[in-house]
C-alpha cells in the first residue's frame, strides 16, 4: 500500500469544501453543476485509487489510509477525529464515490435553486463518506446524524407528490434510530474497559469481556444499535419510510437513498453488532435470521401490488436487505461475506435502476407501468441497461446480484436450512415481479406517453455505462471486490469461532 496522508480526509470532505464555496461566491447555474460534477469525479478517482491501493493482507483490527486528530479532550470524555479502511469500508467509500458522479448527472435539468440543490448534495456525500471511514464512536454518530438534514431538504424541497409528508416520516424515523444509537454508543463508552470510543481498541477487546454489564446488559446494548440500524437498512416492520421517501424524492435522492443510504444500516450491524458483539449476534442468530426471512418475503410480495417504478423498486430494496441479514444472522464466512458484498452490488443495481427510471420520467413525465410501454424501440439504451438491472436484481448468473445471494443462501443453509428455502421464495416472487416489470414497460405496444420519448443523451450514458459494467464485472470476477471484504469478514469468524 502506497500512503498518502489525508488522501482519505480529502475524499470525505471535498464535496463539503466544494459546498462552502458555492454558497460563498456567485456562479452561475450552468457552472455550478460542471463544478459540482468535477468534484465528484475527482472523488470517485481518488476513492478508486484507494480500493485498487488496498493492502488485503493487513491483519484484522489494522485500518489503512488513517488521519486521526484529537477533537474533544475532557475528564469525563475523549473522542477523536479518526478515519480509516478496511476490507468492509473502502468498497463502500467507492460506492458512494461512484453514486455522486450519477446523482449529479440525474440531477443536470434541475431548474429550480440550482445552487442550494447542489449544496445539499455535496454536504450530504460527506456525511455518508464520514459514516463509512469513522473510527470513533461519536464522530460515527455525527456523521450518521449529518445526512438527514441534506437527504430532508433535497426530499422536501425538489421531491414530488406528498413530498413534506414523506421527509418528515423520513426525518422522523432518522431520528428515532440516531436516538437508539446513542444510548448504544453512551453504555458502551461507560461500561467499557478501558472507556473508549475508540473503535479499533474496542475491537481488540471484543467478546465477552467488552463492556461490563455482563450478558444480558450487553444484549441492551446491541439491541439499541440494532434497532438504530435496523431502521435505516431497513428491516420489517420498521421499513415504512422507504416506499413514501423514494416515491416522492427527486432521482438522485432516489439513487443516493436506495444506493448508499440503506447500506449505512448493512455497515452499521457488521462495524459494530457483529464486531464488537458477536457472542450476542450469535445467541440471536435465529431471530436476525428469521427478521431477514420475513423481510424478503414481504418485500417481494409487496412489489406485486405495486404499479409506480419507484416504489417497486423500494420495496425490492427491502426483500434484498433482508438477504443482508440473513447473512449477518448466519455468523458463517460466507454468509458475512455475501451479506458485505450485497451492500455493494445492490448499491449498484438499483442506482442503475433509479437512474433509468429518472431519465424516462423526465421524458415521459410518467412512473406509471401501466401507461409506459414499448421502451424497448423509443429508447433502446435505456431499456438494455434496465434489463440488466432488473435482471442482476433478480439473481440472474454471471451478473453481480447472483454471486452475492449464492454466498449468502450457502452460508445461512448450514445453521438454517429452513428458513434458506423459504427466502429463497423470494427469489422466485424476485424473478415473477420484475419480468412483468420489463415486459410490461420494454415491450409490447408503443403507449402515448412514450410516443415522443427520445433515448439517454450521451451525458446521461457515462454514468449508466459505468454501473453496467460493475455489475458485469463483479459477476464474472467476483473476487475482485471478495478478496478486499475478506480482510475484515474473515478473522470476525475465525476469532470468535463461526462457521
Amino acid at each position: 500500500m502506497i500512503d498518502f496522508p489525508g488522501l482519505l480526509s480529502l475524499i470525505i470532505w471535498l464535496p463539503v469544501i466544494a459546498a462552502i464555496l458555492l454558497f460563498i461566491f456567485p456562479i452561475k447555474d450552468q457552472n455550478i453543476r460542471l463544478i459540482v460534477l468535477a468534484v465528484t469525479v475527482i472523488d470517485a478517482l481518488l476513492a478508486l485509487m484507494i480500493f485498487v491501493g488496498f493492502d488485503k493482507q493487513a491483519p484484522f483490527g489494522s485500518f489503512q489510509w488513517t488521519d486521526k486528530l484529537m477533537w474533544i479532550d475532557t475528564s469525563l470524555l475523549q473522542s477523536q477525529y479518526y478515519v480509516g479502511v478496511d476490507g468492509l469500508s473502502a468498497p463502500m467509500v467507492l460506492l458512494t464515490s461512484i453514486l455522486g458522479v450519477c446523482a449529479v448527472i440525474a440531477s443536470w435539468n434541475i431548474k429550480t435553486r440550482v445552487r442550494e440543490y447542489f449544496i445539499w448534495l455535496l454536504i450530504l456525500q460527506t456525511a455518508i463518506l464520514g459514516v463509512f471511514t469513522s473510527l470513533d464512536l461519536l464522530l460515527f454518530f455525527v456523521f450518521w446524524e449529518l445526512e438527514l438534514i441534506p437527504m430532508f431538504m433535497l426530499i422536501s424541497g425538489w421531491g414530488s407528490g406528498r413530498k413534506d409528508y414523506s421527509s418528515m416520516k423520513f426525518l422522523i424515523f432518522t431520528i428515532l434510530g440516531g436516538a437508539f444509537i446513542l444510548i448504544g454508543i453512551l453504555m458502551t463508552f461507560f461500561t467499557a474497559d478501558p472507556h473508549t470510543l475508540d473503535i479499533t481498541l474496542l475491537l481488540s477487546n471484543a467478546g465477552g469481556n467488552l463492556i461490563q454489564l455482563g450478558f444480558y446488559g450487553a444484549s441492551f446494548v446491541y439491541l439499541c444499535f440494532f434497532l438504530g440500524f435496523a431502521i435505516k437498512l431497513p428491516v420489517w416492520p420498521l421499513h415504512t419510510w422507504l416506499p413514501d421517501a423514494h416515491t416522492d424524492a427527486p432521482t438522485a435522492a432516489s439513487i443516493i437513498l436506495a444506493g448508499v443510504m440503506l447500506k449505512m444500516g448493512g455497515y452499521g450491524l457488521i462495524r459494530i453488532n457483529v464486531s464488537l458483539f458477536p457472542l450476542q449476534t450469535v445467541a440471536y442468530s435465529y431471530a436476525i435470521v428469521l427478521l431477514g426471512v420475513i423481510s424478503v418475503l414481504y418485500g417481494a410480495i409487496m412489489t406485486l401490488k405495486q404499479t409506480d417504478l419507484k416504489r417497486l423498486i423500494a420495496y425490492s430494496s427491502v426483500s434484498h436487505m433482508g438477504l443482508v441479514l440473513i447473512g449477518i444472522g448466519s455468523f458463517s464466512s460466507s454468509g458475512l461475506t455475501g451479506a458485505s458484498m450485497q451492500l455493494f452490488t445492490h448499491g449498484t443495481i438499483t442506482g442503475l435502476l433509479f437512474l433509468c427510471v429518472g431519465i424516462i420520467y423526465d421524458k415521459s413525465h410518467t412512473r406509471s407501468i401501466p401507461e409506459l410501454g414499448g421502451l424497448f424501440v423509443k429508447m433502446p439504451l435505456v431499456a438494455v441497461a434496465f434489463t440488466i438491472g432488473g435482471l442482476a436484481s433478480l439473481g440472474l448468473p454471471a451478473l453481480s446480484g447472483f454471486v452475492a445471494e449464492i454466498l449468502v443462501f450457502s452460508g445461512a443453509f448450514i445453521s438454517f436450512p429452513v428458513m434458506t428455502v423459504l427466502s429463497v421464495l423470494g427469489i422466485i416472487l424476485a424473478a415473477g415481479y420484475i419480468l412483468w416489470m420489463i415486459e410490461r414497460i420494454l415491450f409490447g405496444s408503443i403507449k402515448p406517453a412514450v410516443q415522443y420519448v427520445s433515448d439517454a443523451s450521451i451525458l446521461e450514458a457515462v454514468p449508466i455505462a459505468i454501473l453496467v459494467v460493475l455489475i458485469v464485472g463483479l459477476g464474472i470476477f467476483p473476487s475482485l471486490l471478495i478478496d478486499v471484504l475478506d480482510q475484515a469478514i474473515l478473522p470476525i469468524i475465525t476469532n470468535f469461532g463461526g462457521n
